[in-house]
C-alpha cells in the first residue's frame, strides 16, 4: 500500500536498481564484447553477442522510416513510462506485489529508451539456447520487464484464487 513519500521514494529506488543494473551491464557489454562476437558463457547454452538493435523486441519496427520509429519507438514510450509512474504515485492502495511489478517494467523500459535516445539503438547482448527454449537477443532491461510482466500476472493470479476462494465461503455459508 503506497501512503507516504516514503514508501514511494522506495519504489523509486526498486526502478532506480533495475535501470542501474541494466545500464552497467550494457556498458560492460560494450567495453568487453565485439559486435556479432559470440563469447560462450554455459557450453553454447548461454552466449554474449553484441548487437544493436534499432528496432523494439526482435527487431520489429526496424525498417519503419525514421520519423514513425521515433514516435513509435521513443515518444510513445516515454509517454506510456511518464503514465505509469503517475499511475504508481496516484493509486494508493495498489498491492505490493503489483508495485513491484510495475516499478520493474518502468525500471526496464527506462534503461532501453535510454539506450535509444542516447546510442540511436538498443544494446542487445545475451542468448540462452535450450534447444526447446531458445531466446533471441536480449539484455537485462528486458529481463526487467519479463519479471515485471510475471509479477504482474502472479499478483492477477494470486487476486483470482481469493476472489474464488471467498465465493466459494459465500455459498458454503448460505
Amino acid at each position: 500500500m503506497l501512503k507516504t513519500p516514503i514508501k514511494f521514494v522506495f519504489l523509486l529506488l526498486i526502478i532506480a536498481l533495475n535501470l542501474v543494473c541494466d545500464q552497467f551491464s550494457k556498458v560492460i557489454a560494450r567495453k568487453n564484447i565485439a559486435p556479432y562476437e559470440q563469447i560462450s558463457v554455459i557450453k553454447d547454452r548461454f552466449t554474449l553477442t553484441l548487437v544493436e538493435n534499432t528496432g523494439a523486441f526482435l527487431s520489429a519496427g526496424s525498417n519503419l522510416p525514421n520519423i514513425v520509429r521515433i514516435a513509435f519507438l521513443t515518444v510513445l514510450p516515454i509517454l506510456v513510462l511518464g503514465y505509469g509512474l503517475w499511475f504508481l504515485y496516484s493509486n494508493k492502495s495498489l498491492p505490493r506485489l503489483m508495485q513491484v511489478g510495475i516499478c520493474f517494467l518502468i525500471g526496464g523500459g527506462i534503461g532501453n529508451i535510454y539506450d535509444r535516445i542516447v546510442y540511436g539503438s538498443v544494446t542487445d547482448f545475451l542468448h540462452l539456447d535450450f534447444v526447446l527454449f531458445r531466446t533471441g537477443i536480449f539484455n537485462m532491461a528486458d529481463v526487467s520487464i519479463m519479471v515485471g510482466i510475471g509479477l504482474l500476472l502472479l499478483q492477477n493470479l494470486t487476486a483470482a484464487k481469493i476472489k474464488n476462494q471467498e465465493a466459494e465461503q459465500e455459498e458454503a455459508s448460505a
